[in-house]
């Protein structure tokens, strides 16, 4: 049967004291926090920098058996290496990162917008993948890259194409995968404002019809300014109630 995971884009940001975290709860026990509301976290950290062993030793410990990761790669490979000769680098990056276990349920790896298509660069790219036993999901920010060639590769191997509200023409790219993950980053891309009812009740529509297909879904809310990632993740949450388990 078809899994759900609805969560936030992180969960450590200091604009949720008094809107999501109470004013009085430190900030050591914002995790515990987050947890007690959603079961499933997309962690940005992993972006800007992989943090050590024991951090990801300890985000395990401290979680319930039920809870779950997404991971997004790390920025090294994908806007510097612009992922040439990147096996030593993915190596580093996942030593640490597999210490969540079966708890770590994808890693999302966005390239930059002037990051052309490059064929060869991604085929090359998923084969270093495939090494590392973790669903795969790719936010291509540059449109040329979605074209039937690199559709057909990204079916071969298995992984996704992340749907996104900006750009907009990352809205419904074509499913290549046994899962759909979508990120919800707020008006114009810029983590600001929050959702219209309207609009997250367009989106559980849309994530009924895809777990009618028996395919996992994951949605992310990125729209973090003021709280309102998490009140939007509440409100489709409380729509898809009994969509799956």
């Amino acid at each position: 049967m078809a899994e759900l995971y609805i969560g936030c884009s992180g969960f450590s940001y200091r604009h949720w004291r008094g809107t999501f975290y109470p004013e009085s709860l430190p900030t050591k026990n914002w995790y515990a926090h987050y947890r007690s509301v959603f079961s499933t976290v997309e962690l940005n950290v992993t972006f800007y920098r992989t943090p050590r062993q024991e951090t990801f030793d300890t985000w395990y410990a401290e979680s319930e058996p039920g809870f779950s990761f997404a991971v997004k790669g790390s920025r090294y490979l994908t806007h510097l290496k612009r992922l040439v000769d990147t096996g030593n680098s993915l190596e580093r990056f996942f030593t640490p990162v597999l210490h969540l276990k079966e708890k770590l349920k994808m890693v999302l790896w966005q390239l930059p917008p002037d990051f052309r298509c490059e064929p060869e660069r991604l085929r090359e790219f998923l084969g270093e993948l495939a090494n590392y036993p973790v669903r795969n999901v790719f936010e291509f920010r540059n449109e040329s890259w979605l074209k039937p060639e690199i559709v057909a590769l990204c079916r071969e191997h298995r992984v996704g194409l992340c749907m996104a509200d900006h750009p907009p023409f990352l809205d419904a790219p074509p499913v290549t995968a046994d899962f759909v993950y979508l990120r919800r980053h707020g008006a114009q891309g810029n983590y600001l404002g929050e959702y219209s009812q309207e609009e997250v009740a367009r989106d559980a529509q849309r994530i009924r019809r895809y777990l009618a297909d028996r395919r996992d879904v994951f949605i992310y809310y990125n729209n973090d300014a003021g709280g309102a990632a998490p009140r939007n993740a509440l409100q489709l949450r409380s729509l898809l109630a009994g969509a799956s388990p």
